[in-house]
This record gives C-alpha cells, sequence and structure tokens, in this order.
C-alpha cells in the first residue's frame, strides 16, 4: 500500500524525532497572496525601500507567512489525524525570512497524554524551522489533540512537558542591521511609538471581517496544511470545515494595525490558546492589551508584550464568572513585538 493515513496517537513516543517534508522556496508571490487573504499593511513588510530605511537589505516576508510555512510542513506528520489543534507556547522569530529562502521543518515530541475517553491524546512538539543555509529561522512549542487509531491500544506513559510562562525580553532577537532611529511615521501610517503605550491598556481594533469559505481554504491550501478537518466536511460530526486557527491568527494580528501600526515586528509568541472552533461565516474582531514593555539590545527598538484576543461577538469580554472562555472568544494570543523607541 503506497498511501499513509498519517500517524495517530499511539505512534507518538517522547524524544521522537521527525524531518518533515517538503522544502519550500518562498517568495513574493507568498506575500501578494498573504496580503490579498488578510488586512496586513506593516510597512515593514511592504516596501523594500521602507526597509532598507530601517537598515535591512529588503522588506522581509511577513513573520506570520514564515510561521504557516513552518507549521504547514509539521502537519502531516502531527497533526493530520487531530480533532484539533489547542495552543503555542516558547515560539521565537530567530531571523527574517526573505524572498527566495528555502525552508524546512523537523519536530520533537516532547509529551503524550491520552485523554479519559481513549479515543484521542495529546501530543506536545518543538517545531522548528531552518532556510537554505541550515540556519534557524524560527522555534515553536504548540500541543495537538489527535485521534486514536485502535481505542485498544494501550496508552503511553504519560509525559507533559515544562513549559515556560513567557519569553524573556532579554532572549527576544533583534534582526542583524535593524535600525529604526530614522523611522518614518508618515510612510508606516501611525504616529504611535513605543513610549504611546502603557502597560494595562486596552485597543479596541475597531474593523470586523466576515470569514467565508473559500478564503479560508485557499490560505490552508497556501501553506500546504493537510489537515482533514479544514477540508473534509465527514471528519467532524457536525459536519463542518473548521476554519484553520492560523488563519484567524493572521486575520487578527492584521486587524491589529489599527491602533498598533508601528508594531512592525513579531518576536516571540509566549502563550496561545485557541478558544473556541472557528467557521466559515463568523465574523472575527480583535482588540489588545498591553501586558508589558521592555528596552531590547538595539537602543531603536523596544519591545511590547500583548495580549491579542479574537472574538466572533459584539461583547469583548474574555472569561465568564466561571472563569472559563466566553464562547464567542476564538483566540487569546499573548506574544512580543518590536516597534521603534
Amino acid at each position: 500500500m503506497k498511501t499513509s493515513a498519517g500517524l495517530f496517537f499511539e505512534d507518538y513516543r517522547v524524544g521522537q524525532v521527525i524531518d518533515h517534508a517538503v522544502p519550500r522556496t518562498v517568495g513574493t508571490g507568498e506575500r501578494a497572496l498573504y496580503h490579498a487573504l488578510y488586512p496586513a499593511r506593516h510597512a515593514l513588510y511592504s516596501s523594500d525601500h521602507f526597509a532598507q530605511n530601517c537598515g535591512l537589505p529588503q522588506s522581509p516576508l511577513d513573520d506570520l507567512i514564515a510561521f504557516h510555512v513552518v507549521f504547514g510542513k509539521t502537519v502531516p506528520d502531527i497533526s493530520l489525524n487531530a480533532v484539533a489543534n489547542l495552543g503555542y507556547a516558547e515560539a521565537r522569530w530567530l531571523r527574517p525570512v526573505y524572498p527566495g529562502d528555502t525552508l524546512r521543518a523537523r519536530s520533537t515530541v516532547i509529551g503524550v497524554k491520552q485523554n479519559s475517553s481513549g479515543k484521542t491524546g495529546v501530543v506536545w512538539v518543538r517545531s522548528e524551522g531552518f532556510n537554505q543555509a541550515d540556519e534557524m529561522v524560527m522555534s515553536f512549542v504548540r500541543w495537538v489533540m489527535v485521534r486514536k487509531k485502535d481505542a485498544a491500544a494501550p496508552a503511553p506513559q504519560t509525559v507533559v512537558p515544562m513549559l515556560g510562562q513567557a519569553v524573556l525580553a532579554s532572549d527576544l532577537s533583534v534582526p542583524d542591521g535593524l535600525n529604526f532611529a530614522n523611522y518614518n511615521i508618515n510612510l508606516s501610517g501611525s504616529s504611535y511609538l513605543y513610549s504611546d503605550y502603557t502597560i494595562g491598556e486596552v485597543i479596541d481594533h475597531v474593523d470586523g471581517v466576515t470569514l467565508s469559505e473559500a478564503e479560508h481554504m485557499m490560505a490552508t491550501r497556501l501553506w500546504q496544511n493537510t489537515a482533514k478537518v479544514h477540508f473534509d466536511a465527514t471528519a467532524r460530526p457536525d459536519g463542518l470545515r473548521l476554519i484553520y486557527g492560523g488563519h484567524v491568527i493572521s486575520m487578527a494580528r492584521a486587524l491589529s494595525f489599527n491602533g498598533l501600526g508601528n508594531a512592525q515586528i513579531l518576536a516571540a509568541i509566549n502563550g496561545g490558546a485557541h478558544a473556541n472552533p472557528c467557521f466559515a461565516g463568523d465574523t472575527l474582531r480583535a482588540w489588545s492589551e498591553v501586558l508589558d514593555k521592555s528596552e531590547t539590545s538595539n537602543p531603536s527598538v523596544g519591545a511590547l508584550r500583548l495580549r491579542l484576543v479574537a472574538h466572533k461577538g459584539v461583547s469583548p469580554h474574555l472569561r465568564g464568572d466561571d472563569g472559563k472562555y466566553n464562547s464567542d472568544v476564538l483566540l487569546d494570543l499573548d506574544y512580543w513585538a518590536l516597534i521603534p523607541r
């Protein structure tokens, strides 16, 4: 038999290393499609001239393009038979990805835990993306609920990894050559810089986008994400195609431009949860909270720690009185962004 049904929960073991197929060379086509799918407008990723004025050789590809491509490489081996992608931690962007770079991915299983139903289990992996020079461009931990092929298969020994609560600001990578000393706020589209934000401030990003079946399926194909729940309506008992969580992240990040237009570079994800499933027809809105601020090793660059919340309702409240996420909340993402000082 030459086809593969993918890996199931009982196939994973802690310490297992998986080199993922297939390397992918990325270019300006990915940028054009990304900007067509999402209202992305950050100047550093839109203009070679702007990026060169900030000390970079050219405009890099959007950080989330790198994330989606690396993530997509991992799907056939990690989440092809997933029920849902549950969360993220310890994600770091280590160097920019430029048009012409070739990305590949590798994952290491760092945790497994069978669920009480005996039909599924949670798998934790640390995934790493490399360019053609074997330089690591990013690394992240994610955990996925995966189906068992045989419910009678014995459960592996439970290992739940200890994960950091946040990436330290001192561990953030500032791209080589980046210099915001001559930053042009007229061209960037926002006048608000590092000093204009205060810890505890909440920013309503105002705009909303109604998600469509065609766009989310095109985006998921673009990233070569083959998870069945995104395409096969029979993969879920409700007959609905689940929208890829990364599609929600990119849409919310793009909406955050209205209020955070100078938060140019994603540096790290401290933690993230897809709080509720998202489907075509949902209207996505977003707000952010400033959790922390920090200087970096570069005197022209500051770091904002932000909570980005995407929701599909009119109420922006994150949790109910019981402490659980409100049913309208789609995404709760804690991340660091680099911004001119």
